[in-house]
């Protein structure tokens, strides 16, 4: 792709994003969720090959119905109440509409299918922009409209993402789908704490973002797609493999890693909200993620290949990681011990 007509579409998708979580307006929102859509297309097909065709008219297709109904949302309750401030949703059935769109938008159980496919279809980086920066708009809404939205829903539509995120990444062979359904998974924690302390929400997202994004860097640096390309990487670059598996481990949640901070503050504040049957449900649902994480994590750094004579090894590159892997590697991995100070600011 020409590296003018990137910068543009790069710079429109930052316009988006910007647009959306800064407006007040419905139509400014719902202008910027357009501009994110319709920007991120082109970098979704450029490779021009059949299956990332497919992605990005998945994509269009999918977006544009949860953008008709963000609008058409917007528009009853604005009929009902006089309001277009996006803060002023108090419509019932305008909630509901509201909360189907941001699901379709989020790749939410039970509007989740367009995902693991469209990541499948797009580049590593794409599916990094996918998977973190184009899910900031949907969650900056749910978050400025959580009071209004029906909790016993999100709870519900919560639980089956975590479930259904664990279940199906169990099966996967390809890096990408596995990633996909990891995000379907940790979408349901975000989800489940927004009607009692949104902003762990956020600190949830922003954490997750973190992690996955040292873990889209990696793999886009030892190019790896498949789990038995991960097999061979080890040979690559060893120091990156092994940074990889902590930071699995830690989008998995275990502790001491960063990852273990968001689901210990979630489940803390669901057993003070009297509701710790959830909590256990999540809980042993992450377990299912924590399989697969363990998988990739095996495959990237324990297993070695059989020596036969039809198996590639990988050269060893000599090659230093970039800057931006080491920092959010670290990130990902070291900041459970500052949680307090994390916790004073929430």
């Amino acid at each position: 792709m020409n590296p003018q007509a990137k910068l543009v579409f790069i710079f429109s998708l930052l316009l988006g994003t910007t647009t959306t979580i800064t407006s007040n307006h419905w139509i400014m929102a719902w202008a910027g969720l357009e501009i994110n859509t319709l920007s991120i297309l082109p970098l979704i097909s450029k490779s021009h090959h059949p299956r990332a065709i497919e992605a990005a008219t998945k994509y269009f297709l999918t977006q544009a119905t949860a953008s008709a109904l963000v609008l058409f949302s917007s528009m009853t309750n604005a009929w009902h109440t006089g309001q277009w401030d996006i803060t002023q949703m108090t419509h019932p059935t305008s909630c509901l509409i509201l909360t189907s769109a941001i699901a379709m938008k989020l790749g939410m159980v039970p509007f989740h299918f367009w995902f693991p496919e469209v990541l499948q279809g797009s580049p590593l980086t794409t599916g990094l922009l996918l998977s973190t920066i184009m899910k900031l708009p949907p969650i900056t809404l749910l978050f400025m409209t959580h009071h209004s939205l029906n909790p016993t829903l999100l709870t519900c539509m919560a639980i089956m993402s975590a479930a259904l995120g664990g279940w199906m990444g169990l099966n996967q062979t390809q890096v990408r789908k596995v990633l996909a359904f990891s995000s379907i998974s940790h979408l349901g924690w975000m989800t489940i704490i927004l009607s009692f302390n949104p902003k762990l929400t956020l600190l949830n997202f922003y954490l997750y973002t973190l992690m996955t994004l040292s873990i889209f860097l990696t793999l886009n640096t030892i190019k790896v797609l498949k789990l038995s390309t991960l097999i061979t990487s080890w040979t690559k670059a060893p120091s990156l493999s092994a940074m990889l598996l902590l930071t699995l481990l830690s989008l998995a949640g275990l502790p001491p890693l960063t990852g273990f901070l968001p689901k210990w503050l979630i489940i803390q504040e669901l057993t003070k909200q009297n509701m710790a049957p959830m909590a256990t449900m999540i809980s042993l649902f992450s377990l299912l993620g924590l399989y697969f994480y363990l998988r990739l994590a095996y495959c990237a750094t324990i297993t070695l290949p059989p020596h036969t004579t039809n198996h590639m090894k990988q050269w060893h590159s000599h090659k230093p990681a970039s800057t931006l892997i080491a920092i959010s590697a670290i990130a990902s991995t070291m900041l459970l011990p500052i949680s307090p100070m994390i916790s004073a600011i929430l």
